[in-house]
């Protein structure tokens, strides 16, 4: 815990953001960190609560009282040792995290939950200003060689507690330089790349051999890579995006959100945003369908480009301002949620269903939409129109993509698709093949990645040598 009476003494006071008229010119992060004293004292308010409910609220356990107070003691070197004990990439969840945690904390009950994700962001980045954190290459090599295959959070993961173990690892990667999602699909004014590129080196300090720009299942056999290796894990994400049949779905003008975000971070990064045509919301109407952290990222990158105006859709009603503790609390609360790209200038409407997309000369021009009922059913004489140049659906995945490694795999799949694997094992139904991350256990956030990637790395490490101490 941190200070006995810290709770009571001190109030909430987490980070800002920068003016929304300054942070909308240009893609870098914008969150303004507490000062070192600030963040002590917001240590200082972790209490002892008997049962940390923060402990069950982190998918990766996070020992956050722990940290707490030794970051309210001064002791950032061991409070850095401590993270990186149950999380490999604490810089990434102390960005893109929603923080579970911090709904699940005993002074939520007040709203005035203990800033974790700040804390935690504080720790990690003050271990990287000093130098504290270096490649922890094995001090012994146990001659099993083991491919994964995706290098978003689950991947990456399970490829750096493999290789630490002493087993040679070569990541797998589609794309021309790995972090998948967190690099392709999550905005630079989030996660800047810089953050993804010095672990990658770290990693590749400690072993790891990344093949970008290969794609498994067509660059390179999937077969091949099973029968070449000791073990095989598949951590390629949750890529099939939910799409909408609906007339006029193939106008131009109207894209996925994953076409949309990845050419912005390629723009950003320098990179060629491929063969595919530029999708840009200068000057546009946009919308945007879907209400999740994906539409939001649309939001903030379409504000960056100047769209003219952007609206974000959502099928379901309006959540309430505020949950009832009493019946949530320590869960995860439904409520509504404003993000820093909806402070940027978007406009939102719930209960809304779009019916028809309308246009001239094969571009998106309008969309036909109703409001709808508690049971999402158009209400008679609810229509109304929309003006639209751009149209992004952003409404979550459904499944991994099928086509190439999971066909030529023949790997069992769960009802909905994903990889079928138990959370023991995390073995698929091919004999030296694992699942873990979104590939297995459908869309989720970084946070559950990063424990599925840890875990899976413990049952094929476990697999392949008996035993492991790799921690679950």
């Amino acid at each position: 815990m941190g200070k006995v009476t810290g709770f009571l003494e001190i109030d909430r006071s987490d980070r800002k953001y920068a003016p929304a008229s300054d942070r909308i010119r240009d893609y870098r992060e914008f969150m303004l960190p507490l000062s070192e004293e600030a963040t002590r004292d917001q240590a200082a308010r972790c209490m002892n609560c008997g049962i940390p409910y923060c402990h069950n609220g982190c998918p990766v356990n996070n020992q956050i009282p722990d940290w707490n107070d030794l970051v309210y003691r001064g002791d950032w070197l061991e409070a850095s040792r401590n993270l990186h004990s149950t999380n490999n990439f604490p810089e990434f969840t102390g960005r893109v995290c929603p923080a579970p945690c911090e709904a699940s904390c005993t002074l939520n009950l007040q709203d005035t939950p203990v800033t974790i994700k700040t804390i935690e962001c504080a720790i990690v980045d003050r271990a990287w200003r000093e130098g504290w954190i270096q490649p922890e290459p094995p001090s012994r090599k146990t001659g099993k060689r083991v491919a994964v295959v995706g290098s978003g959070p689950a991947g990456l993961a399970c490829a750096q507690q493999l290789a630490r173990v002493g087993h040679e690892v070569h990541l797998y990667e589609k794309n021309a330089k790995p972090g998948g999602l967190l690099r392709y699909g999550i905005p630079d004014f989030k996660l800047e790349k810089g953050q993804i590129d010095r672990r990658v080196a770290q990693m590749k300090a400690e072993g790891v051999v990344f093949h970008c720009g290969v794609t498994v299942g067509r660059d390179v056999s999937a077969t091949a890579l099973v029968d070449e290796y000791d073990a095989v894990a598949l951590a390629g994400g949750a890529e099939a995006p939910r799409d909408l049949p609906i007339p006029g779905r193939d106008l131009a003008g109207v894209h996925f959100a994953m076409d949309f975000l990845p050419q912005q971070n390629r723009r950003v990064s320098g990179e060629p945003i491929g063969t595919n045509e530029p999708i840009l919301a200068s000057g546009k109407t946009v919308i945007v369908i879907g209400g999740g952290d994906t539409g939001s990222d649309c939001i903030g990158t379409s504000i960056r480009q100047g769209a003219l105006k952007v609206i974000q859709l959502e099928i379901l009603p309006m959540p309430p301002k505020a949950e009832n503790k009493l019946m949530t609390w320590p869960n995860w609360p439904l409520k509504l949620r404003t993000s820093s790209s909806h402070e940027e200038g978007a406009e939102r409407d719930f209960a809304v269903m779009t019916k028809a997309l309308r246009g001239e000369n094969g571009v998106v021009t309008a969309l036909d939409c109703a409001r709808v009922d508690d049971k999402l059913q158009p209400i008679a004489g609810s229509e109304f129109t929309l003006e639209a140049d751009l149209v992004l659906l952003a409404m979550g995945f459904v499944s991994p993509t099928r086509e190439g490694l999971l066909e030529e795999l023949g790997v069992a799949l769960d009802p909905r698709g994903n990889v079928a694997a138990d959370v023991r094992r995390y073995a698929a139904s091919r004999p030296k093949v694992f699942a873990c991350g979104d590939m297995r256990r459908g869309q989720s956030l970084v946070v559950w990645a990063i424990r599925e990637g840890r875990q899976c790395a413990a049952a094929i490490d476990e697999a392949l040598t008996g035993a492991t101490v790799l921690p679950r």
